[in-house]
């Protein structure tokens, strides 16, 4: 067991992670349903992609964006899932300054770009139910990898900052950081400075990603009710508003685990800390889950496939 009590700081070369914190008995047991869950983000997303590519027929605007949010899931659990492990499994606690920057870059730009990803996907559900004849020719192949790309480049954008001004700060008191990640606020905590720009930043970067998307996705759904119940029979409506239960799904399980975990993280002074963590673990891990899944039972042409991709393997 890796002795934290006995870490002395030297230099901002090398971070320790120290897991979580309390728990760290129970590191071996917590980590079964972490790799379970990492193999089922691996399996689903992969597969995922794999149907989008192979059949023709999903090659569209919903299933383009589906395929761009499975490889910022991939991206995401990968950034953090290895390592962690390597911390459960092996006391690898160590983790470089630089790889412990890119990390944190990572996991920060790749939960924006998944953010604006809902955004693209609202709008694809709402071309589709209030302009479909229009659908093909509004959201073409080109207007799709823009879109993908304008959610991209505001994810890198918005959080090189961030790694930038975690590097500028003197670290004189511990490189032990409280968490399984090198999570933002976890390491500036460290610094011997004011940190205050970084809180005041990461605070408006959140408001201004969030707020904006939450805000874009709610006038999407708003029009889409208003379409939806002037449809005239029960049948139509009922039919039309299931093919946004996945998009809503996913929505979900992305922002109310994000929520909770900043409420807790922010005004919460009286959750153990090793609840935070988990929770912060959660919110990474449970989305690029839950994802594929949500989609694979939800959605009916990658459900046939995914059935006829099985039955031909059996054959």
């Amino acid at each position: 067991m890796f002795d934290f009590n006995s870490t002395a700081f030297i230099n901002p070369s090398t971070f320790i992670l120290m897991g979580i914190p309390g728990l760290e008995d129970m590191h071996i047991w917590i980590s079964i349903p972490f790799c379970s869950v990492y193999i089922i983000v691996l399996m689903g997303n992969i597969l995922i992609l794999y149907i989008i590519k192979t059949e023709t027929a999903l090659h569209e605007p919903m299933f383009y964006f589906l395929s761009m949010l499975a490889i910022t899931d991939l991206i995401l659990s990968t950034s953090t899932l290895p390592k962690m492990l390597g911390v459960f499994w092996f006391n690898y606690h160590e983790i470089t300054f630089h790889a412990c920057l890119t990390q944190m870059f990572f996991i920060h730009a790749f939960s924006g770009v998944e953010s604006g990803l809902l955004v693209a996907m609202a709008l694809d559900r709402y071309v589709a139910i209030c302009n479909p004849l229009r659908h093909s020719s509004i959201l073409t192949n080109s207007v799709v990898a823009q879109v993908g790309t304008v959610a991209l480049l505001r994810g890198l954008v918005l959080m090189t900052p961030h790694p930038f001004l975690v590097r500028r700060w003197p670290y004189c008191r511990t490189n032990i950081v409280p968490h399984t990640y090198c999570e933002h606020m976890a390491v500036v905590k460290l610094a011997c400075a004011d940190i205050s720009i970084n809180s005041f930043y990461s605070l408006a970067v959140i408001i201004l990603i969030v707020g904006t998307d939450v805000a874009c996705i709610s006038l999407s759904y708003i029009q889409i009710l208003r379409t939806v119940f002037s449809l005239p029979s029960k049948d139509a409506r009922l039919k039309t508003l299931s093919t946004c239960g996945s998009h809503v799904c996913v929505i979900l399980t992305f922002y109310i685990p994000a929520l909770f975990s900043f409420l807790t993280h922010r005004f919460s002074k009286h959750i153990p800390r090793h609840t935070h963590i988990l929770l912060a673990n959660m919110y990474l891990l449970v989305p690029p889950m839950l994802n594929p899944i949500i989609y694979g039972v939800r959605t009916k042409q990658i459900r046939e496939c995914v059935l006829q991709l099985f039955v031909t393997k059996i054959n």
